[in-house]
């Protein structure tokens, strides 16, 4: 029974305050409202925005890709509420993690720990293999070539235009912005939330001139008819449908994962000034603002450019497409979005190591983790060990592995831990009705219930290869526990 037994809530917060005693040093308090929702669009807005809307409109939804960013923005909502309550009652770094150690007990709190990892950790590491493509776009556009070689992963490789074919020898750009952004938060929390800031405002200030200056252009018949009938064809012996309201769920699955990453937000609970207060607004508004801006976006682009012309495009291409059809004295706009799209992984990046460490902060204050991981720099009030050791990780894998080789493993973990939270909330709902909620999720239980089937649903359409590698990963994680987590467990010494 020890393994499903409960942290106290109260345990759980005084353990945060005081980390490993009351002379340790801990996290500073340095994160208004704002600069919580700021973390939270820098995290969710990236490149995703500009490829993502081209792809699904040319292959599944046409111009009813806007109803798809509505759809998913709602599902993401069911599972904000349940983080919204869970932030403003536990205000801890550890998120899902220490939302289900009170809830659910110590075994499924570390199997939530370590598919966090997953999502974190191997996240920043598939955006930072991505942002290392967009900087060899960006210095090609100045005028500059960076060796193939030295931007691949010795797995990868890549056609010349003359046929050659290059193999890679290690992926440097990649390896260089995740050391950038984890000394960044070795540096300290307000100088990483400034750096998110000014990220923050370059793209969202790229994707409003695209909306503002694009709205002028667009040609009402590109949104007829909104929704494309149906068409089913068979490619490799699969039958694919397309267009219809299928393809616009099936367009809405896809474009979930342009939203995943605001959960990191209930990760600085430990570094905000008012958590209680602030965790809620961080999250939902994040969340609130995304959802407009993606919804503006995808209207522009499908406005500006008949859908059909998005097919078999990829990267920026779709947003580049649409862009040619504004007058030439506009054009200098489509100089920009490589740059933006560097601008917001690189702020993507730095807000999932945060995330990262922070979970692992508290992971090691209950004893699952060694103690390294909560040491806390007592001039920067950073956890600098945890940021080095992900630095050096991360930065490997980005270097060595291939860039293809974790695919949808970041969003699955993701989709896994919406689900728990949102079970959670229900469990704390019924155990503990009088605990002080400064922020209560509406309609309880249908929010969270239609929260995880949602996600459960999602999980469902995900390939094989992609919940094998989640078993795979959970079953490391197991032999992890059993062999020391659990026999270090202070919980378990203080019962």
């Amino acid at each position: 029974m020890s393994l499903f037994r409960k942290k106290p809530i109260q345990a759980i917060v005084d353990a945060a305050n005081t980390g490993d005693g009351d002379a340790a040093p801990t996290l500073k308090r340095t994160l208004g409202a704002w600069q919580l929702v700021l973390l939270g669009i820098g995290v969710v807005i990236g490149a995703g925005l500009f490829s993502l809307t081209g792809e699904v409109a040319a292959n599944n939804a046409g111009p009813a890709v806007v109803l798809s960013f509505v759809i998913s923005g709602l599902a993401c909502a069911f599972a904000g509420l349940c983080y919204a309550e869970f932030a403003s009652t536990v205000p801890v770094a550890g998120s899902a993690y220490s939302y289900s150690y009170a809830t659910m007990g110590e075994l499924l709190a570390w199997i939530i720990g370590w598919d966090l990892v997953m999502e974190y950790a191997i996240g920043a590491g598939t955006v930072a293999v991505h942002w290392s493509a967009y900087f060899v776009k960006f210095f090609k556009q100045l005028g500059y070539d960076v060796p193939i070689q030295l931007s691949l992963s010795p797995f990868d490789s890549e056609k010349l235009p003359n046929g050659e074919i290059v193999h890679g020898f290690a992926n440097l750009p990649a390896v260089a912005i995740v050391v950038l952004m984890s000394l960044l938060l070795i540096r300290g929390t307000k100088e990483s939330a400034l750096f998110n800031a000014v990220m923050v405002a370059l793209k969202v200030t790229i994707v409003l001139l695209v909306v503002c200056l694009g709205w002028a252009y667009m040609s009402p018949a590109n949104h007829h008819p909104m929704i494309p009938a149906r068409i089913s064809e068979t490619v490799d012996g699969s039958t694919i449908h397309h267009f219809g309201w299928q393809g616009v769920l099936t367009g809405a699955g896809l474009i979930f994962f342009a939203y995943i990453g605001f959960d990191a937000v209930s990760t600085a609970a430990q570094e905000a000034r008012n958590p209680q207060r602030d965790l809620p607004i961080g999250i939902l508004g994040s969340l609130f603002i995304c959802t407009i801006l993606y919804i503006l976006f995808s209207w522009v682009i499908t406005g500006l450019c008949p859908y059909k012309e998005f097919h078999g495009l990829d990267g920026l291409a779709p947003v580049d497409t649409a862009l040619k059809h504004m007058p030439e004295h506009l054009l200098w706009l489509r100089k920009l979005i490589v740059p933006a799209i560097l601008c917001g992984f690189s702020s993507v990046i730095m807000v999932l190591l945060m995330g990262q460490s922070r979970v692992f902060i508290t992971m090691s204050q209950d004893g699952l983790l060694p103690k390294m991981f909560s040491d806390i720099h007592p001039v920067r009030h950073t956890p600098w060990k945890s940021n080095v050791l992900f630095a050096a990780v991360v930065g490997a894998a980005v270097a060595f592995l291939p860039g293809h080789l974790f695919g949808e493993m970041c969003s699955i973990g993701t989709l896994l831990a919406f689900v728990l939270v949102c079970v959670g909330v229900i469990v704390l709902r019924y155990t503990n009705p009088d605990l002080p909620r400064k922020f209560r999720c509406p309609w309880v239980p249908v929010v969270p219930v239609t929260g995880a089937l949602l996600c459960l649903g999602m999980m469902a359409f995900l390939d094989f290869g992609t919940w094998l590698r989640l078993v795979i990963w959970m079953a490391i994680g197991l032999a992890i526990y059993f062999g020391y987590s659990r026999r270090h467990s202070k919980l378990r010494d203080s019962s």
